[in-house]
């Protein structure tokens, strides 16, 4: 991924999507916001117990560097389920509950989520001119929200899944995902036969999100899939991570939309 920062606020870039025109996206970081304590600096959620100002300022300083303002953006309730939502210039500004996906053909309708650990899936089609975001943690997998999300594109959007490309962004990594067994099993039963999402290590299970989601997108015939790499808890000086932080900590946000011509 490309690092950046613009004044005090630092985020990331997917390369794929560097030369896509009217294309704009980032994943932002927990740096260069206001927030004080286990949500500094830039916490983006107001359901964690951060002050209300402090993350009214963190939405300003984030999404101006991309030209933008929280009243353009279209967020879901998040709610580790497998509900996508299509959205259209009537929910601009709007949070649309118990949803964890969107996806819309409109221009100049940025979607935008946050996380702290589980994993941030971007879809494009450069073809169709059509975004997508979703959110997946364990629960996720297991509902599915992958191929869920593709799913809205296609039938949604006319979309084809082989001209989607899509993006893995940091979540926490199989090197700091320790689960249950019958948590691991649900992952494995969720993903194709022979999928390589679990790892043993010294009588530890560990759950490789990134392959996980990874292995459902192609189960749903998207060939272009780049991962970001990072891993949320091994970067706690750059990512909120509720695994590594002991749940007490913030949000950090993800954005993609058409730029409105």
């Amino acid at each position: 991924m490309i690092r950046y920062r613009v004044g005090g606020v630092v985020g990331y870039r997917f390369e794929g999507l560097e030369d896509a025109d009217g294309l704009l996206h980032a994943v932002l970081t927990r740096i260069g916001g206001v927030s004080r304590g286990p949500f500094a600096t830039l916490n983006l959620s107001q359901a964690v117990g951060d002050e209300r100002a402090a993350v009214e300022e963190n939405h300003r300083r984030a999404l101006a560097p991309l030209g933008l303002d929280r009243g353009q953006v279209v967020s879901p309730w998040q709610v580790h389920g497998a509900s996508v939502e299509v959205v259209g210039w009537e929910n601009r500004g709007t949070v649309r509950p118990e949803t964890d996906g969107l996806a819309t053909a409109t221009p100049g309708l940025p979607l935008m989520m946050r996380f702290g650990d589980c994993t941030p899936i971007f879809l494009f089609d450069p073809l169709r001119r059509a975004v997508g975001l979703a959110h997946a943690g364990w629960r996720g997998v297991v509902a599915g929200v992958a191929r869920t999300a593709v799913e809205a594109m296609t039938e949604g959007l006319a979309c084809e899944a082989g001209n989607i490309w899509a993006g893995i962004g940091p979540t926490i990594g199989p090197c700091c995902y320790e689960v249950g067994t019958d948590v691991a099993e649900r992952i494995a039963s969720a993903c194709p036969p022979g999928s390589d999402v679990v790892q043993a290590v010294d009588g530890r299970v560990y759950a490789d999100l990134p392959a996980a989601v990874e292995a459902q997108l192609r189960s749903a015939g998207v060939r272009h899939i780049e991962r970001g790499g990072l891993c949320t808890a091994c970067h706690v000086d750059e990512f909120f991570s509720h695994r590594a932080e002991n749940g007490r900590t913030g949000r950090f946000g993800v954005v993609i939309g058409l730029e409105q011509g």
